[in-house]
């Protein structure tokens, strides 16, 4: 896990990173909707190609020549895929805005969604809010239900995958009661868009590289969290989230095997890091074989999709 704190004065105002890998058209269209929107906060935007097979870094590095050469974006070309953690870690230590922004390369940011979150995040009497994520709506319109909800545990994710339904709301992970539009503190958001305050960074360190595409947002989260800072879940501001179109088969609708084994290795060191000294040993056993079996399940349909 890397941390670091450094408490010197920014720049600027706010510092947004975007991963690429292989996505030049999605990742055009979410640094083009960045342009594209008028803001009084200044800004800088980090560009992270994650050792790109493709020509879409040299697409890009080409398209967006000029804002470039200006310094509005800076790239860094990794020499190796080491994962979306680590490459979002990279950007942060170089970045200088007093705010950090984590967003999706296949997102779109909707007409003064920045300003909004800005506005609420600089406000003084927010000044212990650490994350804020915005509503993420999916590309037909509903709502992307990791951008809101608790924290996972062995209770919520039992009556998650059965579809049992309890009067205690413990089985409400993905807070379905709560307003889509409302502003409310909630336990977790989605990494496709966590705005982060840098002071809360300083407090609790870079995001976990152990995990390599999946549950770094959870984790860090849970950890912001546990430093005592607020995490709000802003619905007045709206991005889309074009979800699985950098990791699926548009036709047949597989999946790398490689991304499900990350989905479920990021279940068991999230759970392993933060749930295995509160639980019995009974209780972690059934855990880690719920993981395995899901798994394998999941790579067996992913396997048997035309």
């Amino acid at each position: 896990m890397l941390y670091f704190r450094c408490n010197k004065m920014r720049d600027l105002d706010l510092s947004i990173i975007i991963v690429n890998y292989n996505t030049f058209k999605l990742t055009k269209e979410t640094i083009d909707s960045c342009l594209a929107e008028p803001t009084h906060y200044t800004y800088e935007i980090f560009l992270v190609d994650n050792k790109s097979t493709d020509d879409s870094l040299e697409k890009l590095e080409d398209y967006f020549k000029e804002e470039i050469s200006r310094g509005t974006i800076k790239v860094i070309a990794n020499s190796s895929n080491d994962g979306f953690a680590k490459a979002n870690n990279l950007a942060i230590e170089q970045s200088e805005g007093e705010y950090v922004l984590l967003l999706n390369s296949d997102t779109l940011v909707k007409e003064a969604t920045i300003d909004k979150c800005m506005d609420y995040m600089t406000k003084g009497t927010n000044a212990d809010v650490g994350a804020l994520g915005c509503k993420v709506s999916l590309a037909d319109g509903s709502l992307d239900k990791a951008c809101k909800r608790s924290f996972p545990n062995p209770a919520n994710a039992f009556y998650k995958l059965f579809n049992v339904k309890t009067s205690s709301g413990k089985d409400d992970y993905n807070l379905d009661d709560l307003d889509d539009d409302g502003v409310y503190e909630i336990d977790c958001l989605v990494g496709a868009f966590m705005l982060v305050r840098r002071t809360a960074i300083d407090d609790i360190g870079l995001l976990d590289d152990t995990f390599f595409m999946y549950g770094e947002d959870i984790d860090w989260c849970y950890r912001i969290k546990q430093a005592g800072w607020r995490i709000v879940y802003f619905g007045e501001a709206e991005i889309i989230h074009y979800k699985g179109a950098s990791s699926e088969d548009k036709k047949t609708k597989k999946r790398n095997p490689k991304l499900i084994y990350e989905f479920y290795r990021a279940m068991y060191i999230f759970y392993r890091k933060h749930y295995t000294k509160k639980y019995n040993v009974f209780v972690n056993i059934a855990v880690y074989i719920g993981i395995a079996v899901l798994l394998v399940f999941n790579l067996i349909r992913n396997a048997l999709r035309s």
